[in-house]
């Protein structure tokens, strides 16, 4: 397998793929080592995650340099994100003994009602390239704490950033017979499907998410999918500031090059302010700075794959044919490496692509709308729910229509971003399940009822 870095079309580094029978011999020695990781202290469980998170924060210089390498973040955002992975895996370590120890519920005569949770066992971690610190600790990290081994295997383009999470696990004191990582592409990930794992995790395409419950339904194992979005929002014409409203969309939108489930895809704008505001998104897109992560005047880097620019040109195209209208951006930057232009698109309707369609890119549409109902059924219209957002000055306006939206988050005057205290979870095509919050610690356990009856 050969590792591409994506701003310079070089080489960074050929690995061997792992086998099937490599797969499967992983697999072996984490069912012995879990046995032993489970009966371990749970406050030991939990200083070697802390130590981990440790030593993330000592090098995060190295493996920001590794992220951007190999997956085209700038290098800022590279180093933004181990910080952000460090400051989640705090919330692990300080509620999951609160909320992973066993609980009496109530007394029937002399017999006592407890509940406790016991590890689901070996659960198979297949993760995202887009953000695979955050993601990653959002399920490995809760997975150990409740004593489970983890099969974890990173995207094929961020490899480098998986060898190294693993590696520092390890020297963290997590055994490498309970935390093992496949290296590979698709084929690494069939290798896991046919294990006899006791849970997976998966963030990534609705595709392949389906593909993934489909194969391991018959194993009757939890499955819990983090899958994408088409996320909406939605101006009302009572924002006190729309320049600020506008700057704070545009981040909402291209963060990490619009590389994310939750960032801002669709924007839906009161009809009495449409005009104004176009205008002063498009004046914030045309702030950001395309080229080489590398650079700290830069804050957008290269797609990580070189095959999504063909993806952003068809969407922008099909727009075009429709009424839509370019307003600033909508080509690719350079024959080397996979830059794309930050794109808004005005005058969007439903009929798009790029409306209906994941875009996971630096394009993004703006449509008109009458009123506050018009807006709620055009959010509504889409088979993904992972977030919405509302920007107004009438809070109760705002809770109002995001009650109406179906949605696993609600934002209110702000957008794309994550809490390790809140659950995240989606609705329709954007995934079950829920990761973060207790919720996210509850689901790497199995729920046990004692019935304790004392003897005379």
């Amino acid at each position: 397998m050969q590792i591409i870095n994506p701003a310079t079309d070089k080489l960074i580094k050929s690995i061997d793929e792992d086998t099937e029978k490599v797969v499967q011999t992983k697999y072996q020695l984490l069912r012995e080592g879990q046995l032993k990781w489970k009966d371990t202290d749970i406050f030991d469980r939990i200083a070697a995650v802390k130590k981990f998170s440790e030593l993330l924060r000592e090098n995060v210089d190295s493996l920001a340099e590794i992220l951007t390498a190999e997956m085209g973040k700038p290098l800022s955002q590279s180093r933004d994100e181990i910080k952000g992975a460090c400051k989640k895996i705090k919330f692990f370590t300080l509620e999951s003994e609160r909320y992973l120890s066993g609980k009496n519920v109530n007394v029937d005569g002399n017999t006592h009602e407890r509940i406790v949770y016991d590890p689901l066992g070996i659960i198979g971690n297949i993760s995202a390239w887009n953000f695979p610190y955050l993601v990653g600790v959002g399920v490995f990290i809760p997975a150990l704490i409740a004593g489970n081994a983890v099969l974890y295997k990173p995207s094929e383009h961020t490899t480098l950033t998986g060898l190294e999470i693993e590696k520092y696990l390890t020297l963290a004191g997590v055994p490498n017979d309970v935390f093992q990582t496949v290296v590979g592409g698709a084929n690494a990930g069939r290798y896991l499907l046919d294990l006899p794992l006791d849970g997976y995790f998966f963030t990534g395409s609705n595709k392949t998410g389906r593909y993934i419950a489909q194969r391991v339904a018959d194993k009757l194992v939890p499955v819990v999918l983090e899958l994408g979005g088409v996320d909406p929002v939605y101006i009302c014409d009572d924002v006190k500031s729309l320049k600020e409203t506008a700057a704070a969309v545009s981040e909402g939108c291209f963060y990490n090059n619009g590389q994310s489930c939750c960032a801002t895809e669709r924007i839906y704008v009161h009809k009495d302010i449409y005009h104004d505001f176009v205008d002063l998104l498009a004046d914030e897109t045309n702030k950001l700075v395309v080229g080489d992560p590398l650079e700290s005047k830069t804050n957008q880097g290269p797609l990580a794959r070189k095959i999504q620019k063909g993806f952003l040109n068809d969407q922008i195209a099909d727009a075009r044919g429709k009424g839509g209208r370019v307003v600033t951006g909508g080509n690719p930057v350079g024959e080397v490496g996979a830059f794309f232009e930050p794109t808004i698109i005005a005058d969007a309707n439903h009929d798009m692509k790029v409306m209906k369609e994941e875009t996971f890119g630096p394009v993004k549409a703006v449509m008109k709308v009458q009123d506050d109902e018009q807006a709620i059924a055009l959010m509504n219209d889409s088979d993904f729910g992972l977030t919405a957002s509302v920007f107004s000055s009438d809070h109760n306006r705002a809770k109002l229509i995001l009650d109406r939206v179906d949605s696993g988050t609600s934002y209110i005057n702000c957008l794309d971003r994550v809490s390790a205290y809140l659950p995240w979870s989606g609705r329709k095509g954007s995934g079950i399940g829920s990761t973060h919050s207790f919720h996210g610690i509850y689901a790497f356990c199995k729920p046990r009822g004692i019935h304790e009856r004392m003897l005379n």
